[in-house]
């Protein structure tokens, strides 16, 4: 399979939540490639809840094993093309990682060998079809901060 040229740029946006908390929203640039194959149907969110401040932030020490965990995701599927990271929402007492994947059973199992490493993450996931990645081009019209602002 040829290895696609999907970009490692991201930009990231404050917003807020229906109650007014912020809420971080990095978003991944150049994902065309995937985006335009037709084989990256199946949307995977991945959502960790934590104890937020009273801003709705994790405290540092739970931002920085979310960060680990960030790294280890993209790391395992940067070597093996199965999904692709393209959005990250962190506020209001969870962190939301959005990813499109080939195949649910593949990505699975790389998710699993990715956070081996870990102890047990509080972590919930979800999975749907989304063959016209909606959400992503969602959340690149709302939040999007041009190259150079």
């Amino acid at each position: 399979m040829t290895k696609l040229k999907i970009g490692d740029e991201w930009w990231t946006t404050p917003t807020e939540s229906d109650n007014g908390n912020l809420i971080m929203v990095t978003g991944r640039r150049n994902v065309e490639p995937a985006m335009n194959s037709g084989k990256f149907n199946d949307r995977i969110e991945i959502t960790w809840k934590y104890q937020p401040d009273k801003g709705g932030m994790p405290d540092f020490d739970t931002s920085s094993l979310m960060e680990q965990v960030t790294d280890a995701i993209n790391s395992i599927f940067k070597k093996d093309e199965a999904a692709v990271m393209t959005g990250i929402y962190t506020g209001d007492g969870q962190r939301n990682w959005v990813l499109y994947t080939l195949n649910p059973r593949k990505f699975q199992y790389m998710l699993n060998q990715a956070l081996a490493k870990f102890e047990l993450l509080p972590i919930e996931i979800y999975a749907e079809k989304d063959p016209e990645w909606l959400e992503y081009k969602e959340m690149r019209e709302l939040t999007e901060i041009a190259d150079g602002d």
